[in-house]
């Protein structure tokens, strides 16, 4: 069913089709005006993301209207910055050809007897075998240095 065929459950719009489609401008809707404050305040404040520049427009009583607005009003300015950058995730590890020839270092949590104590874990990337491990109750710069 075709959405500008319901009619409308509000009293004084008895009879009349609603029109949420419709070409009249809305009320709620921003003016031109306020379009063009929303991209000056963005330039004006460039280090701003949109969520902070929403509160301080309307701190600063520049225009008062949501974050998804001014969201959309900067991407179709082509103005919000995108992370053009591919992420290497997934491309895989360069797996080592000998052993020892690339370790990795891992610490976790370990919880003994209601006390939480750290674990850290030197594993051969070749082997993927364990060459060291150490339980420690903290774990600074100094406590790696003495693990490796």
């Amino acid at each position: 069913m075709c959405c500008a065929l319901h009619l409308s459950l509000n009293p004084k719009n008895y009879g009349r089709v609603y029109e949420h489609n419709g070409w009249i401008p809305r009320d709620h809707w921003l003016d031109e005006w306020e379009k063009q404050g929303i991209l000056q305040f963005h330039f004006d404040h460039p280090l701003a993301g949109y969520r902070r520049l929403t509160y301080m427009m309307i701190d600063a009583n520049v225009v008062a209207c949501s974050a998804a607005t001014v969201y959309r009003i900067l991407s179709d300015a082509g103005l919000l910055k995108r992370n053009n950058q591919r992420s290497k995730k997934g491309t895989g590890f360069q797996q080592p050809l000998v052993a020892h020839e690339h370790w990795h270092i891992d610490i976790s949590y370990l919880n003994i007897a209601g006390t939480f104590y750290f674990m850290a874990t030197i594993l051969d990337g070749f082997s993927r075998s364990i060459v060291h491990w150490d339980i420690r109750e903290k774990m600074e710069e100094v406590d790696l240095e003495i693990i490796i």
